[in-house]
């Protein structure tokens, strides 16, 4: 016969206990709600990037339309401001080319007047305005505005649900 061998051990099953378990579960949990938050600042920093660009883009495109009008940008006819909303001139210069700079003009911001505005537009709560000095050098000075609450309640500029405008400016000069 063996001789029997008491150790301190020799109840003890080999393996994890479960409280060794639920530690390692609270562990890894708040890892992965770590990540989560990384990948939802991310995204909304992602968002309020692009909606940035967004802003610049259509910034560029009604200066490419005021370059292409130089006349009716001389005159102030591309001249608005951030409230005004955007108004059917009752035609069209896609198609056809307009006979009168200053209809070119109008049509051009409604256009782009449209395209800013949400739900329908590129940006949300989207406004822009244009200035046009009248006197040599001819500047313009162009205004892209829209509501970045949702990426800015993230960083905490502001709380959730209250508007956060912000805006893109870009001046230049039209004519020497």
């Amino acid at each position: 016969m063996r001789p029997q061998v008491t150790s301190a051990f020799a109840g003890r099953t080999a393996g994890f206990t479960i409280v060794e378990v639920l530690v390692s579960l609270v562990i890894l949990s708040i890892g992965l709600l770590g990540i989560a938050k990384l990948v939802l600042y991310s995204a909304h920093s992602n968002d309020s990037a692009y909606l940035r660009s967004q802003a610049t883009q259509l910034a560029y495109e009604i200066l490419d339309n005021m370059r292409a009008n130089p006349t009716a940008a001389a005159a102030g006819n591309y001249n608005t401001t951030l409230t005004t909303a955007a108004v059917n001139p009752g035609y069209s210069c896609l198609n056809a080319a307009c006979p009168v700079a200053a209809n070119l003009a109008a049509y051009d911001l409604y256009a782009w007047k449209t395209r800013l505005a949400a739900p329908t537009g590129a940006l949300p709560s989207g406004e822009g305005s244009v200035t046009v000095s009248t006197i040599p050098p001819i500047m313009a000075t162009i205004v892209v505005q829209w509501d970045d609450s949702a990426a800015q309640s993230i960083f905490g500029g502001t709380a959730v649900g209250v508007a956060a405008p912000m805006s893109v400016t870009l001046e230049t000069a039209l004519h020497p």
